[in-house]
């Protein structure tokens, strides 16, 4: 089993800690209702992907 051999000091810890952070999505408008959607991904609003209809929209 892996047991550190030393301690982790503050500034390591920190460094690594550094990289979590949160971002914001990602989303580019639809090609037919304009809409925000996430790339490469069927429109919930008009149910387009790629400029075809695929799923009948509500």
């Amino acid at each position: 089993m892996g047991v550190p051999k030393r301690r982790t000091s503050k500034q390591r810890k920190k460094q690594r800690q550094a990289n979590k952070n949160l971002t914001a999505p990602v989303l580019a408008p639809c090609g037919q209702c304009h809409a925000l959607i996430k790339p490469h991904q069927l429109c919930p609003e008009c149910g387009y992907y790629k400029g075809r209809e695929v799923v009948t929209a509500k």
